[in-house]
């Protein structure tokens, strides 16, 4: 008989176990698992170093729009030449007129597409330690504050975010990074 009542104190006991698990395994989960959002574009754009890298590319940019307004104005002004004098040329210098203006030609798309390679290859050049701090500190963040994840909420990523269990930290992430 007392061996029965042991048998049946502990299919109870068993039994409340496993019910309190169940109620408080999600409880235990979601404080594990917790959710963070942030917008990323306006946390980058307030690194003092993003500002920086800005301000370096547009500069070189505005250095290679110069120039290319300057190959620009110089081929306009070589084929205005051209049109103008075109009836008084002899053959071969009309030839070799029409050449020179061909290679201008190309020289300058020549250009224009290595200045926007070099500006890219430079503005990704800028941007890879800024990019790196963001990581750095979302990682720190999200450790620290024991966040499972953290969104990126620009771009209409995340079209609906539960804000009772969802943190929005991008004040935190803004201040981590200056």
């Amino acid at each position: 008989m007392k061996q029965d009542m042991n048998c049946g104190k502990a299919i109870f006991l068993n039994t409340l176990l496993a019910m309190c698990l169940f109620f408080l395994a999600p409880m235990a989960a979601s404080a594990q698992n917790r959710i963070a959002y942030f917008s990323y574009d306006e946390a980058m754009k307030s690194m003092p170093e993003y500002v920086l890298a800005q301000n370096n590319i547009g500069s070189l940019r505005t250095k290679y729009d110069a120039e290319m307004k300057r190959a620009e104005d110089e081929f306009n002004n070589k084929y205005e030449e051209f049109l103008d004098g075109q009836h008084d040329f002899a053959p071969l210098i009309l030839q070799k007129r029409q050449a020179e203006l061909q290679e201008l030609m190309q020289k300058n798309i020549a250009f224009k597409a290595e200045a926007e390679r070099l500006l890219a290859q430079a503005e990704k050049d800028a941007m890879a330690p800024v990019t790196e701090k963001m990581k750095t500190v979302l990682q720190r963040i999200g450790k620290e504050r024991g966040y499972a994840v953290i969104l990126n909420t620009d771009s209409n990523a995340c079209p609906y975010i539960d804000t009772t269990i969802a943190d929005d930290i991008t004040t935190i992430v803004k201040d981590a990074l200056r």
